[in-house]
């Protein structure tokens, strides 16, 4: 018996098995992935958006602070066997980057930080969704106007292009609305929480019922249920202006900002279909005003999505005002043309120097490096690997020179 087997349901035969969820990039997705990683975070770069690494685990203590129970769930969590402490895997990036601007980075004044890393989920956030997403994104630190979140909106947006994503519907919300109105009602606790959910799950029965349980007052009742219908075309915005216009002053200003952000967006980017959801409340717990996310064809969950969090700062000692978006780039990488794919065929096949005498095995060297250093792929021919039938092109000497012949 193969004592390795004690205490492990998993034969021989399933070792090679991945965890649900879970899984891994062979060669050619590696390469697209790597390719449109690339090319994102050059865009992000060209826009002013710094780099930052943050590391794959943390303190739960700094990890979890401020965030929706949601995330609490969906992160994994273990010992640190040096200080005692609980730690818990990422499972999002954006409350590092909160974390590096607070803290670490300590500036005054517009803060703007990209990443690229993997995260990992307990439970996959839909049904086909991955429990090891690689999360891209950017987050603006330091500045409370408007200009800011079109700013991030449109490098959102600038992102899936560079996926090769058309006919994208940009999805617009404000979670302030929803706050100033159970703040004028007083609602909170249980029956708080009974409207939420049953907003958030988009069930009218239910939301007829959590507000019939939790408003006395008429005009409140109606304003609520008339929130949840509020959704559709640009036409919603004049809507909510009459329907809501007892409502306190700050649901009037949050529809003004959803129309000047709608305006600046649709003017830089004509052919972005808008949508307005202003019962939308992704991110509730954190976000404090607007919230957006990036629609595709074929697809029911959004590709990108995002929000301003200006709150989250506070429980590492300086709250500043942020907005931000992420996405998976691996879910963005099916949306790549055919021709970002990479193969054998577009490199240069060297023959094998073993053998070949001590000059012409350095000349070929030599030229090898040459031609990597312009851009070209190399591969020196190995025994047993891909034959060279495989390339278009190859090294050949001739005339006491290494040259670059097509087949």
């Amino acid at each position: 018996m193969d004592k390795t087997l004690v205490g492990n349901p998993m034969t021989i035969a399933d070792r090679w098995l991945l965890p649900d969820g879970v899984e891994e990039l062979l060669p050619e997705e590696a390469a697209r992935v790597e390719q449109l990683r690339r090319k994102v975070l050059d865009l992000y770069a060209s826009w002013g958006y710094e780099l930052v690494i943050p590391p794959l685990i943390e303190f739960t203590e700094s990890l979890l602070l401020g965030l929706e129970s949601d995330i609490d769930i969906q992160t994994f969590k273990v010992l640190d066997q040096l200080s005692g402490r609980m730690m818990g895997v990422r499972a999002d990036i954006t409350p590092q980057t909160a974390r590096i601007d607070a803290h670490s980075l300590n500036r005054e004044g517009p803060v703007r930080l990209c990443y690229a890393g993997s995260v990992l989920h307990t439970k996959p956030k839909s049904l086909l969704a991955s429990r090891s997403p690689i999360q891209i994104g950017a987050e603006l630190y330091g500045d409370g106007g408007l200009s800011s979140d079109i700013e991030i909106i449109c490098l959102m947006l600038e992102t899936l292009k560079c996926a090769g994503i058309e006919n994208i519907t940009l999805d617009l919300g404000h979670v302030g609305i929803y706050r100033a109105l159970i703040e004028q009602a007083g609602l909170e606790g249980a029956k708080e929480q009974q409207l939420f959910d049953a907003l958030q799950r988009k069930s009218a029965g239910d939301i007829k019922q959590a507000i019939c349980n939790s408003f006395d007052d008429e005009k409140m009742s109606q304003m609520m249920l008339s929130l949840s219908q509020l959704n559709g075309d640009r036409s919603v915005l004049e809507q909510a202006r009459q329907i809501l216009a007892e409502a306190p002053d700050e649901v009037a200003k949050a529809v003004n900002d959803l129309s000047r952000v709608a305006d600046v967006v649709k003017q830089r980017m004509p052919d972005i279909d808008l949508y307005f959801d202003l019962s939308e409340l992704r991110g509730f717990h954190y976000h404090t005003g607007l919230v957006f996310a990036a629609l595709a064809p074929g697809h029911g969950q959004a590709v990108a999505n995002g929000g301003r969090y200006d709150h989250i700062g506070e429980v590492f000692g300086r709250a500043r005002p942020a907005t931000g978006f992420n996405a998976d780039l691996k879910a963005l990488l099916s949306y790549l043309p055919n021709s970002d794919k990479t193969d054998y065929a577009d490199a240069i096949f060297a023959p094998d120097s073993e053998g070949l005498p001590e000059q012409q095995a350095s000349l070929l060297w030599q030229t090898e490096q040459g031609l990597r250093a312009r851009g070209e792929k190399v591969i020196n021919g190995l025994s047993g690997q891909v034959s060279s039938n495989d390339f278009r092109r190859q090294l050949v000497f001739v005339d006491n020179v290494w040259r670059i012949e097509d087949k």
